[in-house]
């Protein structure tokens, strides 16, 4: 929870610093610092109740923001029509088994005649395919979800709180998908590398937008960026100071004791993200997906396993979890370079070594007590 929360972190921070130069004209890092003081300050005060509170007014902006951007960008680039018809001429953007190829030199788009310029498609086999489907995997691990989950008052309301989490993803997901077709429509040679292309948003906004009303939509971009970092500041905090400080070290520890350890906590988390996030070119996207990798492996198995199979011991809990949390690592920085059949997304493979090792490691070591099992029995039978 400490490492990959911390990663998490940081691409918030990256968000803040590039949004904030982008608006002022600054330099990136001072105002990354600056969002990093101001998300602290709003965490450290706030706590669970305002976090979770905000977070639903957070939403409200998010969604009033993108709407706004998607009609008024689609309005300016000729209507929906003309985005399909810009899309389609990207050669294998659409093809479900293939890939568009930009050709870019040192890692910026090339353009010729005020158009990008892209190669013939590329095949995208089943393995990709495969790779970017397990995404879906990360929702079975990823704490900031599970922690909605856990805080709903009653189990009645667990159907209802599904389907609007759902929604809200699939409404969130797919306008933001849009927006950046939208962006290259419009904006076709700017924003012509990987790291300026996430501020398509801020580029939509400051043009096509009168001031007072690109404010309000810029918020949007605020609003998501602190509703995520103060929920993983808050999670990573609680779990050291609860889990190992008074866990491990001091059982006996006070209330008071346990949050000033827990703000320590957060201070430091917040110190190790400002530095990872200091690269002004860092790709916000490539930072979460590998964190996401990481709750998705570690928790995400176990979760499945500790549900539907009875016959999962605390050492293979154990097990899991390292498994899976060593095994991102080791995908992503040694295997995953080699390229080829091995260019997988790391959150698979360790998902599947996680659930191996929870596996082998239960069945070598003695099963539950009985009063587990037969609690296991009575949840599942709805008793």
């Amino acid at each position: 929870i400490l490492v990959f929360f911390t990663v998490y972190a940081a691409s918030c921070l990256v968000t803040c610093g590039k949004l904030f130069s982008t608006l002022f004209d600054l330099p990136y890092i001072p105002m990354m610092i600056v969002g990093a003081v101001f998300v602290l300050i709003y965490t450290v005060i706030g706590g669970f109740l305002a976090e979770s509170a905000s977070d639903f007014m957070q939403a409200m902006v998010m969604i009033i923001a993108l709407g706004v951007i998607v009609c008024v960008g689609t309005a300016s680039a000729g209507g929906l029509g003309a985005v399909i018809d810009n899309v389609k001429e990207i050669p294998g953007f659409l093809d479900f088994f293939g890939i568009a190829t930009p050709q870019t030199v040192d890692g910026v788009q090339q353009t010729a005649g005020g158009a990008p310029l892209f190669g013939e498609a590329a095949a995208y086999g089943f393995l990709p395919v495969a790779s970017a489907l397990a995404w879906g995997l990360g929702y079975f691990g990823v704490p900031q979800v599970l922690l909605r989950f856990m805080a709903i008052r009653h189990e009645s309301e667990l159907k209802r709180s599904r389907r609007i989490a759902t929604v809200w993803v699939l409404i969130s997901l797919s306008i933001a998908v849009f927006i950046g077709l939208v962006g290259r429509t419009l904006y076709p040679t700017a924003l012509a590398t990987s790291s300026e292309a996430e501020n398509v948003f801020i580029l939509l906004s400051t043009n096509l937008l009168p001031p007072l009303l690109a404010g309000f939509v810029m918020a949007g971009i605020l609003a998501a960026t602190i509703s995520s970092s103060d929920s993983y500041l808050l999670i990573a905090a609680s779990a050291f100071a609860k889990n190992i400080y008074q866990g491990l070290f001091r059982r006996k520890a006070s209330d008071r004791e346990v949050l000033n350890i827990s703000r320590i906590t957060l201070l430091l988390i917040a110190v190790v993200a400002i530095i990872i996030a200091l690269d002004e070119n860092s790709v916000i996207f490539t930072i979460v997906s590998f964190a996401w990798a990481g709750f998705g492996a570690t928790f995400g198995p176990l979760m499945l396993f500790s549900l539907f199979w009875k016959r999962t011991t605390r050492a293979g809990a154990v097990a899991g979890m390292l498994g899976g949390a060593a095994m991102v690592f080791v995908w992503n920085l040694l295997v995953r370079p080699m390229g080829g059949m091995w260019d997988i997304y790391e959150l698979l493979p360790a998902f599947i070594f996680s659930g191996l090792c929870i596996i082998v490691v239960s069945l070598l070591t003695p099963e539950p007590s009985e009063e587990i099992q037969r609690e296991f029995t009575e949840v599942k039978e709805g008793r």
